[in-house]
């Protein structure tokens, strides 16, 4: 996905078949830096993918269709909605258990001091801290800065705390740092964050998983209740999810909880990667 067919920031999911009965398809989310283990987001775009390409059967009636993705943190059961002819823009996922992995956790940024994070998972480990104990606002500093010091915390995190899932160790990495208005106590009003994630992507949207760790985080530290809804907004462009805790679980000897994220998803085309063999830049470059 390198320019010029792509971007640094795009991503990607790439698709296959699931040995996991009742699965759709199985999903690998795939960046410039690798892959990764969730996306809520590309959940909620391959369930429609799935149900409007045939990949899974449609409901005989319109109302809405279970689409199960085989994700490596494991299936992630999503629900859209089916008109009898193609399926709808409003889509929700039920993640796989979600932990509070760490609180309060003293971590020293070269160059920003010493900063106070939480770490949740919700498919994959974020460290969780306010931007304005980096000396930014979440909403009005520049993108640039913000992803400048939401990387180094990411990797002062990986240095300094390690993390542990008790039945993946393939996911127990940082994957990257979620900077918030620190606005946690709930609130019907929206509460903004951006994510910046593997070699400083940031993503576009609120980050599916990341307010799947978020809520768990919130519910762990009594911040919010089962069935509360929160409305979640990317600071880098305005789009919406909302999360909720549906049940407790247990994740080892982690106290979990199920998140129920909902979110739109819309498509924006069709396209095909091609190359001529002697294109001098038919694998493609990154500008940094």
């Amino acid at each position: 996905m390198h320019e010029p067919r792509g971007h640094r920031d795009m991503y990607g999911a790439l698709l296959g078949p699931s040995e996991l009965p009742g699965a759709a398809v199985g999903a690998l989310f795939v960046h410039q830096e690798g892959a990764s283990a969730m996306c809520g987001h590309a959940v909620l775009c391959l369930a429609r993918f799935a149900l409007d390409s045939g990949l899974c059967p449609p409901p005989a009636a319109p109302g809405e269709a279970a689409v199960t993705i085989h994700c490596p943190c494991g299936p992630v059961a999503a629900f859209a909605s089916w008109d009898g002819r193609r399926s709808g823009s409003r889509v929700r996922f039920h993640s796989v258990p979600a932990f509070a992995a760490a609180v309060d956790v003293p971590i020293d940024v070269p160059g920003y001091g010493k900063v106070v994070v939480d770490i949740g998972y919700g498919g994959t480990f974020y460290a969780f801290l306010s931007a304005d104990q980096l000396g930014l606002d979440v909403c009005s500093s520049k993108i640039r800065d913000l992803v400048d010091a939401a990387s180094s915390v990411t990797e002062a995190v990986k240095a300094q705390f390690k993390v542990h899932h008790p039945d993946i160790e393939d996911v127990a990495f940082i994957y990257g740092t979620i900077l918030t208005d620190g606005k946690d106590e709930f609130s019907d009003e929206p509460t903004s964050n951006i994510c910046v994630f593997a070699d400083a992507q940031v993503d576009r949207s609120p980050t599916g998983s990341g307010v799947t760790a978020r809520i768990a985080l919130q519910y762990h530290k009594g911040q919010i209740k089962l069935n509360q809804t929160r409305t979640f907004r990317s600071s880098s462009t305005g789009s919406l999810f909302t999360g909720k805790a549906i049940k407790e679980t247990k994740c080892g000897d982690h106290d979990a909880v199920i998140v129920e994220v909902s979110g739109e998803s819309f498509y924006t085309g069709t396209s095909t990667f091609t190359f001529e063999e002697e294109d001098p830049l038919k694998y493609g470059f990154f500008l940094k």
